[in-house]
């Protein structure tokens, strides 16, 4: 047994010479070196049934491409090397296994992916379901646009607000997502289109292709409009959004910054204990306290929740006194004065 072992190791440990001839020269151009990374990626795109859907779809097109090679690469690309489309087919030789795709068919495939991307949204999200827990009880919902460089707008690329502030025309982009981080569903909107407005389409969509009913829709405030908060009070849904203070009616407005009548997250059980916030360690309290009560305006109940956090309200005062620490340095170079974003002096 011990021979037996000895050899075992030897054979497990044994180092593998690779043989080269100085007087054989590896021709130009010769791919000696492979990607395999996407192998993995591959089992993921099968359990999703991806090839299926793909195949699906071909059925219902005249064209000689094969749409399940130009899906699969331009997923497994878009994973290991983010690039454009012409990079992407470029790179795709790179990978272990062949593929006949020409560039101009991925152009022609992007047109049949974009009108069939419900469909495949829908039956992704259904074959999903087999692999892993989808929390679909509660959605996400929020808003970004993509910037084109470009002179003019044209179809979708519209001039409107971009988040990073480019003066070029732009393409919006609504994304739902579920309680587990994953995607759901998205929609792209002209880039000078209100974001509010686009929540609902999305929606009825997710209602009907994906047979979801029951959920709670999380927005941040600027798509939590009146219309939209009304719908999801519809049902079995309901919605969870931020509101600024600064926006409430006076009444409700010094009910939220009155110092008294908190509750502290910690609180467990027995009878709730009030706490004026007058008292509090400022400097060293760590714990979050809220308030709480219902109103009901222009045909709607809502329920309105405050939190406050010291902690939270130190590290603002924090980033106030850096400012003003700053704006005291600048006093005297009074070029340098000229406000470019949020956080400047």
């Amino acid at each position: 047994y011990a021979k037996k072992r000895t050899e075992e190791e030897k054979t497990e440990n044994a180092k593998i010479m690779a043989a080269y001839n100085p007087n054989k020269q590896i021709r130009k151009g010769t791919q000696r070196s492979f990607i395999i990374g996407y192998l993995f990626l591959q089992s993921i795109y099968h359990q999703l049934k991806l090839n299926q859907i793909c195949n699906s779809i071909s059925k219902k097109y005249n064209f000689s491409f094969d749409l399940n090679a130009i899906l699969s690469r331009l997923i497994y690309m878009r994973i290991l090397h983010p690039t454009s489309k012409k990079g992407t087919f470029e790179r795709a030789t790179e990978l272990l296994e062949a593929h006949s795709v020409e560039s101009q068919h991925i152009y022609r495939a992007l047109d049949v992916l974009a009108d069939e991307a419900n469909m495949i949204e829908a039956s992704v999200y259904k074959n999903s379901q087999s692999l892993i827990d989808r929390n679909t009880s509660i959605l996400y919902y929020d808003c970004t646009n993509f910037y084109f460089e470009i002179e003019e707008s044209d179809g979708l690329k519209q001039y409107g607000m971009s988040k990073e502030h480019r003066p070029n025309p732009i393409v919006q982009m609504g994304l739902f997502m579920d309680g587990s981080g994953l995607p759901l569903a998205f929609v792209m909107n002209p880039g000078n289109q209100n974001e509010q407005p686009t929540l609902k389409p999305l929606e009825k969509r997710i209602l009907k292709d994906f047979k979801l009913s029951q959920f709670v829709v999380c927005t941040d405030a600027g798509l939590s409009s009146h219309e939209n908060r009304l719908y999801n009070s519809m049902g079995n849904r309901a919605y969870v959004t931020t509101q600024s203070i600064k926006k409430l009616k006076k009444h409700l407005k010094e009910w939220a910054l009155d110092p008294t009548d908190w509750t502290s997250t910690n609180h467990t059980g027995g009878k709730k204990k009030t706490i004026n916030l007058l008292d509090l360690e400022m400097e060293k309290d760590q714990s979050t306290y809220y308030k709480e009560r219902w109103i009901h305006e222009n045909g709607l109940e809502q329920r309105l929740v405050v939190t406050f956090s010291p902690k939270y309200k130190r590290y603002h005062q924090s980033v106030r006194e850096k400012q003003i620490e700053r704006a005291l340095k600048k006093m005297d170079k009074p070029t340098q004065l000229g406000k470019k974003r949020t956080n400047d002096p």
